[in-house]
């Protein structure tokens, strides 16, 4: 297959800044050893017990807390083997052998070029791999290959994407590092670019040999140290003019970092135009992406310069973003900016512009010497197909961010209803809540009770207007002997009279039954009861 030729269809592009998480949810015995889900020799292991409950579910916490710190740490969380090991079924490709194929092919149709050695793991990608080389006529003068997949914020047709890539070898500014050679396919892009002995300002920074693996140089530094003030403004202001350039020729950037900015001198040159027409994801990303508004390319470089600014200054990057309060600085105008940019103020209310923080008291003071004119044209139907592909980009960061949002709004909800504090009000409020039903329930079974009372009174005596004479109670008479009981169904109706209102609307059946019963149960006399003779036929009979 020739380097320019079509990728198989179907291919997943995943983000490979998104951070991974795993939970330790059980151990399993196989052969009188237990196994986890992290073979790691931390916490501490047991040879006596160590199949004990106790013992295995303590160090299964531990396990998962060990496992917790690796998937939080900004760089280790984006290393090949972490995520191989956290997530294999996207990550069991080998892409330096993937790497080598594309680079062989290549130097069939490009003879002049040879591979010097691979540059195994001197950046933080995951699917870009570099290579030291040279020309074959110019033995001595070193260059760096290097090879990336595409990315899944790729928007550009692929015809955009070949003519764009090949553009970026014309773009000439002071403080953009210059590209040999370009070229793309529908799958990948290959760029060429000279080597500096000196490395990145990150290399500076940490005192790092540019051709070590990005986790030996970054990771655990030995020494803490930023950089002199001088530095920091020259290297700010620098970096802040071609930001403006770039933005001012709507040419989406977006990864901006230390390890982006090559230095020449005394002079800082960015670094990987080509990310964002491959569609990679930015450095900062899983950063940026937890504040919406945050949400263009141009925001997004500024954050990323507070961060390099930040890295500068203290020889580190941020512990957690936003910043609560800085360190001492070799200057307050110095923290003026980082408030500027990392705070949570500043994440509420949006980052400030390129031109702005130009006119900080920082950089407006720093006088530039290089004048090299800048070169940079880009077709009006390019610039079209770049404008269309930013604002994609934009997109997807800003559906990104609502998930983001709406997801810590469900956790912190959760996490919230699981509180003991709030287990102990539910409990309070259900206990009042069932003394109230209890309450209610008793104060409705009295007033059935008594509703049940009024209409059985209704039903055996006749009701009087308020200004009738109440009749005698015809139960204390002994002349007038009281009427029979009425029977139990029907209920009797009340007699008849001149001065009864008219009776309300009759009660249901079970009602009107029930009165009645209580009726003639309270009305009935003994007196009025036939005596009767018994006729015994009990004994037996003797005949």
């Amino acid at each position: 297959m020739a380097f320019m030729e079509k990728p198989p269809a179907g291919k997943v592009l995943l983000d490979d800044t998104v951070p991974l998480t795993a939970q330790i949810e059980a151990s399993q015995s196989l052969h009188s050893h237990t196994i986890s889900t992290l073979s790691l020799p931390l916490p501490p292991k047991k040879l006596i017990g160590n199949m004990e409950r106790e013992f295995i579910a303590e160090r299964q916490k531990g396990l998962q807390a060990y496992l917790d710190v690796i998937t939080t740490h900004h760089i280790l969380s984006n290393c090949e083997l972490v995520k191989k090991f956290l997530d294999p079924n996207n990550y069991s490709v080998n892409y330096t052998e993937i790497a080598l194929q594309h680079v062989s092919m290549f130097f069939r149709s490009e003879p002049k070029w040879e591979v010097v050695e691979p540059l195994k793991d001197i950046g933080w990608r995951i699917r870009k791999k570099y290579f030291l080389m040279k020309i074959k006529n110019q033995p001595k003068e070193r260059l760096m290959l290097s090879w990336a997949d595409l990315g899944p914020d790729k928007y550009l047709s692929d015809k955009d994407l070949q003519y764009a890539v090949k553009l970026l070898s014309s773009c000439s500014h002071p403080y953009i590092y210059k590209i040999t050679f370009a070229t793309a396919n529908e799958s990948s892009a290959l760029v060429i670019r000279p080597f500096s002995e000196k490395g990145t300002l990150k290399d500076l920074i940490y005192k790092a040999k540019p051709k070590d693996p990005f986790l030996k140089k970054y990771c655990n530094p030995k020494k803490i140290q930023g950089l002199e003030l001088q530095q920091i403004k020259t290297y700010g202001r620098q970096i802040l003019e071609v930001l403006k350039f770039l933005h001012e020729k709507g040419f989406p950037y977006g990864h901006l970092h230390s390890a982006n900015v090559m230095l020449d001198g005394d002079t800082c040159k960015l670094l990987d135009l080509e990310n964002s027409l491959l569609g990679l994801p930015s450095f900062y990303r899983s950063y940026f992406s937890q504040f919406r508004k945050i949400n263009t390319l141009e925001g997004v470089d500024v954050h990323c310069f507070g961060h390099l600014l930040y890295e500068m200054t203290y020889g580190r990057p941020p512990d957690t973003i936003p910043v609560d309060s800085f360190p001492p600085a070799p200057s307050v105008f110095v923290v003026s900016v980082l408030e500027s940019i990392l705070t949570c103020e500043a994440m509420k209310n949006g980052m400030p512009t390129v031109s702005r923080l130009l006119q900080m008291p920082l950089f407006s003071d720093v006088l530039l010497t290089n004048s090299e004119k800048p070169q940079f044209k880009i077709p009006t139907k390019l610039k079209e197909a770049l404008k269309t592909s930013k604002e994609c980009i934009e997109k997807r960061l800003t559906e990104e961010q609502k998930l983001i949002h709406q997801h810590r709004r469900l956790t912190r909800a959760q996490s919230h209803h699981g509180s003991e504090e709030e287990k102990k009000k539910r409990k309070i409020l259900a206990r009042k809540k069932s003394k109230r039903s209890a309450y209610e329930s008793g104060e409705e079974h009295s007033a059935k009770y008594s509703n049940s009372n009024n209409s059985g009174s209704g039903a055996s005596s006749p009701l009087t207007s308020p200004s009738s004479p109440t009749p005698p109670s015809t139960a204390g008479a002994s002349s007038i002997p009281p009427a029979p009981p009425p029977p139990p169904l029907p209920p009797a109706a009340p007699p008849l009279s001149a001065e009864v209102p008219p009776q309300p609307s009759p009660q249901p059946d079970v009602s009107a039954s029930r009165g009645a019963l209580l009726s003639s149960i309270q009305n009935f006399q003994k007196g009025t009861l036939k005596k009767t003779q018994t006729c015994d036929y009990s004994a037996p009979r003797i005949s």
